[in-house]
Parts: structure tokens; sequence; C-alpha cells
């Protein structure tokens, strides 16, 4: 157990607690249930009797893991030191060797008093501290620039440097760009694309445990094969078999089929980019890149900032959009698309009369349009009140969608629901502040 030292102590209450049990086990160090304990600690341990009678050495016995430690006298090849007082006894075990790393100590203590008879007979553990190193279990190419290694207990990679060297060949460099860690997991990105089915050499350092033990050779090193992407099984494109018989006959030395096998890596390189291509076209699985390069291609006309989800399902629907600009249809699918808003009704525009006798210039007067803008004039209804960037959005996408010829005049929406004015004892007074309600 780590030492403390503190500066100053304050005690500020004291329990006590009377025990009839004679003698008493104290002052265990290592406590019972305790972790990280030192694999060179010592054992301590206190036997005490509140009466007068004593605690009685000969008839004294330690075990630690079932093996005896202490008799009266130490047991060779255990070592003690002993300090008796006329009401305790003071052991302290060590034992031959440095205890096991994470092992589970049992220490089993067994005494009596001089006089009386009664005894004690009791049995505790604690855990010693992790002092084994990890190691790097496995590594495996999960795709053409990634490895993902595997250690055998959870790790801190923060400050990791990865190696990767080619055993075989022909094979290219490549190099570590960046690591990934999760609980006992280490995913290396490479910079270039890895040589398919070349033995590749891996050497992890800076590596450690959560207790701080560093990955120690030889177990900072594993192999793996190169990454070869999937193939149709039907496939037959191999170089070395198109060229003629009789040049691979007159190839003694061997350099040429080097030099076919270098062609043969970046031809299957280009047939992996080619096999892919349905993934880049599809809605479903094309990267986020490739998404907005489909929507500028379907000239995508809204400015809206869309998560990865709203640009598939934009690019999948936007044509359909294009189908419906200029119908009331069209102009409700669209808003709810984008902001998920109802629209209740896309209705004529009435404007403001003029009440003879009663509206004053000026006043409520209102110069209303002329009758040819009235007659391609609208509002839009909605069916709750929208916040100040869903009415800016909401007007885009209506100016969009709506026929050339048409305006777009009043958003309408609800109005807030109305707080009454309560009448206040003390303070309203009647027919000035006072609300029939």
């Amino acid at each position: 157990m780590a030492t403390i030292e503190l500066t100053s102590v304050q005690v500020q209450s004291v329990t006590l607690i009377t025990s009839v049990a004679r003698p008493l086990l104290i002052n265990r160090d290592p406590s019972p249930g305790e972790v990280g304990v030192p694999i060179d600690s010592p054992l301590t341990l206190e036997l005490v009797d509140p009466g007068a009678a004593g605690i009685d050495t000969s008839a004294t016995r330690i075990w630690v893991d079932g093996v005896l430690a202490f008799d009266g006298a130490p047991v060779p090849p255990f070592a003690a030191v002993v300090a008796q007082s006329p009401d305790s006894l003071r052991v302290v075990v060590t034992p031959p060797a440095p205890l096991v790393s994470l092992a589970r100590v049992t220490v089993r203590v067994a005494s009596r008093i001089v006089v009386g008879g009664q005894s004690l007979d009791e049995t505790y553990s604690f855990t010693v501290e992790d002092r084994v190193a990890p190691r790097l279990a496995s590594a495996q190419a999960i795709s053409q620039k990634q490895v993902r290694l595997v250690f055998d207990e959870p790790v801190e990679a923060s400050g990791a440097i990865v190696l990767v060297t080619p055993i075989g060949a022909p094979a290219v460099p490549v190099s570590a760009v960046h690591l990934a860690s999760e609980v006992n997991r280490l995913t290396v990105s490479l910079d270039v694309e890895m040589s398919p089915d070349v033995e590749h050499e891996l050497q992890v350092l800076g590596v450690t445990d959560v207790a701080g033990n560093a990955v120690l050779p030889p177990f900072d090193k594993a192999c793996f094969k190169g990454f070869r992407p999937a193939r149709p099984a039907s496939r037959r494109f191999d170089l070395w078999q198109m060229l003629p018989k009789h040049n691979r006959r007159d190839d003694t030395t061997g350099d040429l089929l080097r030099f076919i096998s270098c062609l043969q890596e970046v031809t299957d390189l280009l047939l992996a980019d080619l096999d892919r291509w349905p993934d880049i076209f599809d809605l479903e699985r094309a990267p986020e890149p490739f998404l907005d390069l489909i929507l500028q291609d379907l000239g995508n006309p809204f400015p809206f900032d869309l998560d990865v989800r709203g640009k598939r399902r934009l690019a999948a629907v936007l044509v359909e959009m294009y189908r419906q600009k200029g119908t009331v249809q069209g102009i409700k699918n669209a808003v709810r698309f984008f902001l998920g808003i109802n629209i209740v009704a896309i209705t004529a525009f009435n404007a403001d009369t003029l009440l003879l006798g009663e509206s004053l210039l000026g006043v409520d007067w209102v110069l209303g349009p002329s009758g040819r803008f009235a007659k391609y004039a609208f509002n839009v209804v909605v069916s709750r009140i929208l916040t100040p960037t869903e009415r800016k959005h909401l007007r885009a996408i209506v100016e969009y969608l709506k026929p050339a010829h048409t305006h777009f005049v009043d958003l309408v929406e609800p109005f807030p629901p109305i707080v009454p004015d309560h009448w206040e004892l003390g303070l309203s007074d009647l027919s000035a502040n006072t609300d029939l309600h």
C-alpha cells in the first residue's frame, strides 16, 4: 500500500464500538478487499486482546494462499518480524518472492488468548497490482487502407506509433497516418493501398494498458497479409497468363515475372475501383462527397444544410419535386420534406377593403393591388406558429416551387393563445383594467 504523508490530521469525532470478541484482528496491511497492492508488499497484521490475558504467540498461525508462513515463529522460506506487548501481537510477514501480478491473495489468521481459551480464525483477501504487459494478439487487414489490431486487454494508444513493413515482394511501402482506439482494438489507417496478399510485419510502439504497462518485445509485432478486394468468381485477368508461352519459358531469371507482378497489382487496384463504382452512384451507399456531387448534378436549388440521411432522401425525391413544381401538392410535399410542417391550405389573396363611412384616409385606408395582381396572388395557411427560421425557409421553398406568374403574399399562422389579464385585488381598477372573461 502506498505511503501518504499528511501535513495535519484533525479528528472531529470518535465513535466507540464495543466488541466482546477476543482476540481481535486489526491494522491489516494490505487491507481486506484492497486492489492494486504492490507485488513486493509485506503482509502486516496485529492481534489485540481487549482483556488482560494477552495473545498466545505459540498458538498463532498465518497462512498465505494456503501455505503456512508463521507458526509462533516464521516458517521458511517466509520471513517475519514480531513485536509483542502485554495485550497485542504485531506480525510483519515477508513472502520469499514477489506476489504474482493480478493474483487474489488469501490470508488466514488463527490465534487465541493466553488464558480463557477464546480463539480467532479469520480469512481475508486482496488483489495484487497489474504488472503484466499487454500483448498484440493479432493484426488483420480489413480494407485496402486499414488494418485492425487486437490486444489481449484494454490499452491506451494516444501516443502510439505503428510501423508497417512489407516482407514479401513486389510490394509498395506504406505508412500509418491515423490511429483510432477502441477498448482493446486499434484501427490503423494507411497512406496508400497495401499490396494484396503480400505478407506485412507490423510493430507498435508507445502502447500501454490502463495500469501503464507498455507492450514489450516480442509481443509488439504481428504479421498479416495485404487486403485483396472481393472480385467476381468468374473473372480471369492474369497478365502473366496472357503473355505468350515462349516469353514465359524464356524467363529463366524471373525478372519478367516480377515486372508483370508489379503491373498486375496496379491492374487489380484499377479493377477494384471499377467494382466499387455501383457504391458511388447508389443513393443508399454513396459516400457523402459523392452525395453532394449527385445533388449538384441534379441541380439542387435548395440551400439548406442537410445531414447525410437528409441528402440521401432529397436525392431520391428531387426529380419528383421538379415534376410537381408549380402545383399545390408539390409545395405541400416540399415543405413537409424540409421542415416537417403541414400546410393546411393555399388560399386566394384577399386584400384589405375600404369601408365607406368608416375608413379614414391615412389611418386604416390601404391601397390595394391591381385586379391582375390579386387574380394570381395567394396565401399559405399553416397549422402552427412558426419560428423565424422556419418562416424564412418556408418562403424560400414556396417562392421556388410556385408558378412563375403567381405571387406569394401572406403566410397565415394561427393566433397565439390569448392569456387573460386577471383581476388583482388591491391593484386593478373597475372599468379601467378589469376584463370580463
